[in-house]
């Protein structure tokens, strides 16, 4: 059965198709995300002093900053609209060897996805849908993948840390749709544990939250089990 999941420890990640895949750690049955919560960047918003139009900026503890290119009068002033839109894609090879997490939850597989991270597709997606549509960087830009300290982590902590970059900006989750596309395995099982999971890492109303999943018809990587993809998009109302 599937089991909601953020894990305790590192998850494995292979240095070369040559080597032995390490052992997969058994996942906690609770998802406790306090122990990365710690390793956060302190993100916050912050207005570029300039004499040209201001520009929102992303600034960490340590002062380093992540800036959005200057934009136009007409575009700066979406900040004010009751209501942002933005949209969220991520992709991931599957292979033997790793655990498949999906929204958060182990979905038994004979592969998974290798990431850097946990390589929750679903999550990674969303995180991108909500800073997408307040105009922030990538969650690449926000947690890279060449950074130690992420290595293994539990998606739940980007969706986490994302939720309270909205809610920061004055936005709330209006609703959410998300497509999963994947050959095997069957997700008609999970999905409403998916979404439960989904929904108390939002703190949305089940409503609000609305997952699909699709195959791809035994076309390409998605269609031969080698890749999982996922899409999503997120109406965001100002509160």
């Amino acid at each position: 059965m599937a089991s909601s999941l953020c894990f305790s420890g590192t998850l494995p990640i292979k240095a070369s198709s040559k080597e032995k895949p390490l052992t997969v750690q058994t996942p906690g049955m609770v998802p406790n995300c306090a122990a990365r919560k710690s390793q956060l960047p302190s993100l916050r918003f912050a207005a570029r002093p300039s004499s040209s139009p201001a520009a929102v900026v992303l600034a960490s503890a340590a002062a380093s900053v992540v800036g959005v290119e200057p934009q136009s009068e007409a575009a700066t002033s979406a900040k004010v609209l009751p209501f942002r839109v933005g949209h969220g894609f991520d992709l991931h090879r599957l292979e033997p060897g790793y655990p498949l997490i999906i929204g958060g939850i182990n979905i038994p597989h004979d592969r998974g996805c290798e990431a850097h991270s946990d390589g929750d597709v679903l999550l990674h997606c969303v995180v991108d849908a909500i800073l997408g549509a307040l105009g922030l960087p990538d969650i690449g830009q926000i947690f890279p993948d060449t950074d130690p300290k992420w290595k293994g982590a539990a998606s739940c902590v980007f969706v986490e840390e994302a939720v309270r970059l909205m809610h920061e900006a004055g936005y709330e989750l209006g609703n959410l749709d998300a497509t999963l596309i994947l050959q095997r395995p069957k997700l008609s099982p999970h999905k409403e544990a998916i979404r439960e999971n989904l929904c108390k890492l939002l703190g949305a109303d089940p409503s609000a939250v609305n997952i699909k999943a699709k195959t791809h018809e035994k076309v390409d990587s998605l269609g031969e089990n080698r890749s999982i993809a996922a899409h999503t998009v997120v109406l965001l109302f100002r509160k």
